[in-house]
């Protein structure tokens, strides 16, 4: 127990508050009311507590002879931890009227497990909460009660729990090896290194390995996609910065990311899958800056993801409440709801302006961290990259969402606005997303490192202005002479197309030709085995000559011949 002010502040593992509070709520408290409302106050009490946990404090405990360090307070797992607290807050006060108690308990799990594998300051206990997120979160999905969602959360299960097996190869191989349990950087130079990198990529969404996100993230409740967007990638994040700072793989990956969504993202039709898209988008930014791995890029990855998590939690909340009024969240089925849903269009701008890094929002003043410390280390491809990526951030998220939602052709749907408990949450991380943007300094002084890096300057405010209206122009110019991708009814595949159809189609090729291999050989030992019992029908059939009746002494010179023969065999 530890002083703090004026308050004894108990240092146990963060994690133990949420699993405590979702026992509780499961076991004793029969009010739904009574459970939305612990939802949001215990990340609260958890926010509270990890504000004042001092960097070096830990927790240890004994394990099979193992030293377990359940809570690892220093600057970079701080930040997370903050930031974790705080979209937990958010989410559980958007999911306020949710009256489904395995989303509320599935929460306060999934919660709880991402924080405390921020604070695990070994292997062991960080694939225990590992894999506490994969197996909480899936309820989310699950719980739209749906057939689709079903299997998708099926294969989502599958996935993650498949990273979470990796982990724990190359957690046990490390073991073998060197003895160690260690979670802290290592690089690629083992097989351990490469499987654990692996699996944190999986979590992260690398490039083939990122369809999950895409297949899982919309098929969430409407309130429980807001949750998931906020922590699984964010938490593999984390886990690259802590382990695999400056591998230089990492600039080229994460380059890639960047890229790849923005094209899937322009022609696809349900705007909770876009977001998905943009999701991965933004998190190839977080990937170069572990790849370059100075102190500068290191810190725009966390104020990055600090940032991220809450500007793409307020888009999502506000596509949700389009979706839980009208029914759909399709593009083709949306247009001109602003004219009954005006708050909830004002807060998706903040979220798209802030996504789209203009001056005076959050993503201005985080994204651009990453991009000088590219710049200064001589990445001149990839500041390129970046470059572009973020235009096609502005086309896909900053002017598609909230264009084809609220102000396209008129949809007809008259739907009320979102309700209080959605209002508010979309209001207060919109007033987040603002205030960082204005006053960066609060968020530049929990990073990892110091910060001297001043985004307020002239030239890099009319660099970025100048980019956002080519962007905005390039965009009206698509639209007006009819070259953007139609919003209709379709479901697109990318790399999922290798194992939704290629594979499929194969397995079906080689399937009939073996089938009818079969087929044939199956013929042919019929014919064969008829041939057979042909033969022995004529030796030994009811007309056959063995069939007939024999006279003793016709007998009695087979038995002499039979003897004869058997007597040869022996002597000779």
């Amino acid at each position: 127990m530890e002083m703090i002010g004026n308050m004894d502040l108990i240092q146990i593992p963060t994690s133990y508050i949420f699993y405590f509070a979702a026992i509780l709520a499961f076991v004793f408290i029969r009010s739904q009311m009574v459970r939305s409302t612990l939802l949001i106050f215990v990340p609260i009490i958890a926010l509270i507590q990890v504000w004042n946990l001092e960097i070096g404090s830990h927790h240890q405990v004994e394990f099979f002879d193992l030293q377990l360090e359940l809570m690892r307070v220093d600057k970079l797992s701080k930040v997370f931890g903050i930031i974790f607290c705080i979209a937990a807050v958010l989410g559980n006060l958007y999911a306020w009227h949710v009256r489904d108690i395995v989303q509320q308990i599935a929460t306060l799990f999934y919660t709880g497990s991402a924080i405390g594998a921020v604070f695990a300051g070994e292997l062991v206990s960080l694939f225990f909460y590992w894999e506490g997120t994969a197996i909480a979160s899936v309820f989310l999905i699950w719980a739209r009660r749906t057939e689709a969602s079903y299997h998708t959360g099926m294969r989502y299960l599958i996935i993650q729990i498949a990273s979470g097996v990796i982990l724990l190869a190359g957690l046990a191989i490390q073991f073998n090896n060197t003895g160690s349990i260690a979670f802290e950087q290592m690089g690629l130079v083992s097989l351990s290194s490469w499987l654990i990198f692996i699996s944190f990529g999986i979590k992260c969404a690398f490039p083939l390995l990122h369809n999950w996100l895409q297949d899982s993230y919309p098929a969430g409740t409407v309130t429980g996609t807001v949750i998931l967007s906020s922590f699984t990638t964010k938490l593999a994040i984390y886990a690259l910065a802590r382990s695999f700072a400056g591998t230089e793989i990492l600039i080229y990956i994460g380059a890639i990311m960047t890229l790849f969504p923005i094209f899937f993202a322009e022609v696809e039709n349900d705007l909770r899958r876009v977001l998905a898209y943009s999701l991965n988008n933004q998190l190839g930014f977080m990937v170069v800056g572990i790849g370059v791995g100075t102190e500068l890029a290191l810190n725009g990855t966390a104020s990055h993801a600090f940032a991220h998590i809450l500007y793409k939690s307020l888009l999502f909340m506000s596509v949700g409440a389009v979706l839980f009024r009208t029914g759909t969240s399709k593009a083709s089925e949306l247009g001109g709801l602003y004219r009954t849903m005006p708050l909830t269009t004002l807060f998706c701008l903040v979220g798209a302006a802030s996504i789209s890094a203009f001056p005076l929002f959050s993503g201005f003043v985080t994204k651009s961290l990453i991009m000088d410390a590219t710049a200064k280390e001589h990445y001149p491809i990839i500041w390129a990259t970046l470059v572009f990526a973020s235009a096609g951030v502005l086309s896909h998220s900053g002017i598609k969402i909230p264009y084809f939602t609220f102000f396209a052709h008129d949809s007809g749907l008259r739907p009320r606005e979102a309700p209080l408990n959605m209002l508010f949450a979309m209001f207060l991380t919109a007033v987040l997303c603002i205030f960082l943007g204005i006053y960066p300094d609060v968020l530049y002084a929990i990073l990892p490192y110091e910060v001297s890096y001043k985004p307020y300057t002239i030239s890099h405010v009319i660099s970025q202005l100048q980019l956002l209206c080519f962007a905005l122009l390039a965009f009206t110019l698509i639209m007006k002479l009819g070259f953007h991708p139609p919003e209709i009814r379709a479901i697109n595949l990318d790399s999922d197309w290798l194992y939704r159809k290629y594979f499929p189609n194969i397995v079906e090729m080689f399937g009939d030709h073996i089938s009818h291999r079969v087929s044939t050989l199956v013929s042919w030992s019929e014919g064969r085995i008829r041939l057979c019992e042909k033969i022995l029908l004529n030796i030994f059939g009811p007309t056959a000559s063995f069939a007939r009746v024999f006279t003793n002494g016709a007998m009695i010179l087979w038995i002499a011949v039979v003897f004869v023969g058997a007597l040869t065999l022996v002597l000779f």
